[in-house]
């Protein structure tokens, strides 16, 4: 192929730096390359005893032969990577790929860091190269062939958008054989990011924002403030031909919608339309609650914050519309992260779903989980006489730094604080998240710094994601280790996402008491049901604010660690967070019918097997222990064997437990009871399973014509009979087949009081109620039961 052999230089200035590619010259290169390849990082190349000798020979064969090329990629000047491009229909996977006209294999070695590592350097470089082959070098696809155990590499390609099409035999390796087109790297974070950029500037800021992804988010929005409201009965649309009408203040509102169980309404985005005095206008989800406001009930003194969390949800709709991102029969293959950071909904009740005001521009494109970035977090040495730490049952403070930090990392902290004259004994370790320490506590508590009652020492190694709850972190770059949850003082979904380091001192004890009932539990043990402990919280009180009776201030230094998943797989098990069930990706497939269509069992069956692995448990929770979660899809991580969730994990133990019977608990514990009447009990299945989960669920697998609704929600109720009919001694009066339920209603909270919804520590008095609605599963709806 002519376009391997071009001697064109490439330049690309980037954000992290200015990077240059040009052709390897095999006798001046071979050196550098020798001396990259011994390193063992480079061990996947297989070509680590060369000599230069023999490096030199090897890029000279290269060179020679047109159907590859090596090439040389530079950062700021400096040698930085290595490339090399061929024609896959002629070398290495003549036999085993079916190359098509403009298909391209491309390698990549990045140099082995000198000195200070450069953050986000691997993607940069990544991200280049790809630019490269497709603008460069005219590629139309991207092949590649990594050894199956390279996952830092596996996650970089992912990053990019590479597909993995198969798991291959070559040379004497399994590879993942993979595939990048140009629509798969713009619609990827790094792509979108990468769109931004010229050749003679930086990044462009908010390129996302413009009219076309803007649109699409405008409309899927009002869709769902129509279709959420409605559900509230803070809207009664009115049918108008064959669909229905909402006549605001100002504009009607047409469209077609499905009408399903517990009064949820699926609402064709594609149908609505807007009209202003008989004339089309462009649906404006701003525009919708000012014309609402008096329906809505938002005080005049709160409705510009509730404006701003409806603007910053518009901006991330339009980043992810802008992006594309993965199909929905991908993200179902996907692996854990991938599928993380790869939701567009947000919570699927909540209008206002990703406020994160506080971020700008370069913060969303770094934090936001949809972006996928790597993270790394700041440490922070915290005086021990002003700061608590309080640990599970049978952890030191040593054993869980040494499981978390690495040795070297741990000695540079005391070095660190020894430079400054201060003993290390007197300090203890915080992980910070690096927005909180740039805004909030390097200038609210400069005072605190400059006394070293808190001092800076710096990034960690390890690279974390952000999860769906934003401030909390999956350590990527070793699963194993827990995951990191940080204080986060921006403005999202209703709360100041902070940490309170005293609410947070029981924590672990708490989540302690919760495990060890689980694991005592028969039935839960034979569901394989588990909870990930929170089993360690540090926070810092040493500041002036915590002289002050309430403040948010006091909630900024703080942070805990909860247990990973990972460890705790078995061969042949995935994880996927509960929240992808209810995802649709940008052409309306269903993850949940993807999943349903690759586990090859009927839907009855796939269906059945996830309500006993979630349902169940929570339900037998309630009832044997008068002990509520909050199980909604992000604080659930199902685990799948061939596509089929057989058991999952539960997290966000310690901050939304409820022990809802006046029972003698240990003092450390003692705050989780909170003693409500049986009919309230059944809320936390029938608000937070049934309808905050279930009904958007059962209505996507109807829609999809998966399964119909009659037969899922009769799934349902055979779930919760069947536990009764195993559990005829239980004496719990909570009865879950009553015919109806108190309505209780998430936006009306948010809409009360969009700074702060509710009490954690007294959540029930917060509640607000619209009346009540029809149980699924009542007897009344189901006189008899048995299994479909």
């Amino acid at each position: 192929m002519s376009v391997l052999a071009t001697a064109t230089v490439y330049r690309l200035d980037t954000g992290a730096g200015r990077f240059s590619i040009e052709p390897v010259d095999p006798d001046h290169d071979a050196e550098l390359v020798q001396e990259w390849l011994s390193d063992a990082r480079s061990a996947f190349w297989q070509m680590g005893g060369f000599s230069v000798a023999d490096v030199r020979d090897y890029l000279r064969g290269v060179a020679d032969d047109p159907h590859q090329a090596a090439w040389l990629g530079r950062r700021d000047g400096e040698p930085t990577f290595l490339v090399e491009t061929y024609d896959p229909a002629r070398v290495l996977l003549v036999d085993v790929h079916d190359a098509r006209s403009g298909d391209v294999g491309m390698h990549l070695l990045v140099a082995p860091p000198r000195g200070e590592r450069v953050h986000g350097l691997t993607s940069a470089v990544m991200a280049t190269v790809v630019r490269f082959v497709f603008d460069g070098l005219g590629a139309k696809r991207i092949v590649v062939e990594p050894d199956v155990r390279n996952e830092a590499v596996a996650r970089k390609n992912a990053e990019v958008g590479f597909r993995v099409l198969r798991k291959i035999e070559l040379g004497g390796k399994q590879a993942s054989l993979a595939v990048l087109d140009h629509r798969a790297f713009d619609g990827s974070a790094v792509g979108a990011v990468m769109d931004m950029v010229s050749l003679h500037g930086s990044p462009e800021p908010g390129s996302h924002l413009r009219p076309e992804p803007m649109a699409m988010a405008q409309r899927h929005l009002v869709a769902k403030a129509i279709a959420e409201f409605t559900h509230e009965r803070l809207l009664a649309p009115v049918v108008d031909g064959d669909g229905y009408r909402v006549d605001t203040v100002g504009s009607s509102y047409r469209f077609s919608a499905s009408r399903h169980a517990l009064e949820h309404w699926a609402i064709d985005e594609t149908s609505l339309t807007r009209n202003i005095d008989d004339r089309a206008a462009e649906p404006d989800a701003q525009v919708l609650i000012m014309e609402l406001q008096a329906e809505l009930g938002i005080p005049d003194a709160l409705v510009a914050v509730y404006l701003e969390e409806i603007a910053s949800t518009l901006a991330s709709g339009a980043f992810k519309a802008a992006r594309g991102g993965p199909s929905a029969t991908e993200l179902a293959r996907s692996d854990f992260q991938t599928i993380e950071a790869g939701m567009t909904e947000g919570h699927p009740g909540f209008v206002a779903n990703n406020g994160r005001i506080g971020f700008g521009l370069d913060e969303f494109a770094a934090y936001a989980p949809e972006s996928g970035a790597s993270i790394r977090l700041v440490w922070l040495g915290v005086r021990r006489r002003l700061s608590h730490l309080s640990l599970s049952t049978g952890l030191s403070e040593n054993e869980l730094y040494t499981a978390e930090l690495d040795p070297e990392l741990l000695g540079a902290f005391a070095d660190r604080l020894r430079g400054l004259g201060l003993d290390p004994e007197d300090y203890r370790y915080l992980p910070v998240h690096p927005w909180q320490w740039q805004h909030r506590i390097a200038i609210t508590f400069a005072v605190d710094v400059a006394r070293h009652d808190l001092v800076y020492l710096g990034e960690g190694p390890d690279d974390y994601r952000a999860q769906q709850s934003i401030r909390t972190f999956f350590n990527h770059t070793r699963p194993d280790r827990s995951y990191v949850k940080t204080a986060l003082a921006i403005q999202n979904m209703g709360f100041l996402r902070g940490l309170s380091p005293s609410y947070m001192r029981a924590t672990p004890a708490i989540n302690d008491w919760v495990a060890n009932l689980v694991a005592s539990d028969d039935t839960l043990r034979a569901a394989r049901f588990e909870v990930l402990r929170e089993h360690a919280a540090i926070g810092y009180t040493g500041d002036v604010y915590h002289r002050v009776p309430s403040s948010a201030h006091r909630k900024m230094v703080a942070a805990l660690w909860r247990e990973s998943p990972v460890p705790r797989l078995q061969a042949g098990e995935r994880l996927a967070t509960m929240a992808v069930l209810l995802h649709r990706d940008a052409d309306g497939a269903s993850v949940a019918t993807a999943l349903v269509r690759s586990s090859g069992i009927p839907a009855e069956d796939w269906v059945r097997a996830y309500l006993e692995a979630y349902l169940r448990p929570v339900v037998h929770c309630l009832l044997a222990h008068d002990l509520a979660f909050m199980p909604h899809g992000e604080n659930v991580i199902l685990v799948l064997d061939e596509d089929v969730p057989r058991r999952v994990f539960m997290k966000d133990i310690g901050e939304e437990v409820a022990l809802l019977a006046d029972r003698a608990l240990p003092e450390a514990v003692a705050r989780i009871c909170q003693p409500v009447d049986d009919r309230e009990k059944a809320l936390a299945v029938f608000t937070d399973v049934f309808d905050g989960v279930l009904r958007h669920l059962g209505a996507i697998l109807d829609g999809d014509g998966t399964l119909r609704e009659e037969t899922f929600w009769r799934l349902v109720g055979n779930c919760v009979e069947r536990h009764a009919a195993e559990h005829p001694d239980l004496e719990s009066a909570v009865d879950l087949r009553a015919a109806r339920f108190a309505h209780s209603c998430l936006n009306r909270l948010q809409l009360r009081n969009t700074l702060q919804m509710v009490d954690l520590a007294n959540q029930s008095t917060s509640l607000l109620y619209a009346g009540t609605l029809a149980n699924p599963i009542s007897r009344e709806a189901f006189p008899r039961l048995d299994d479909v």
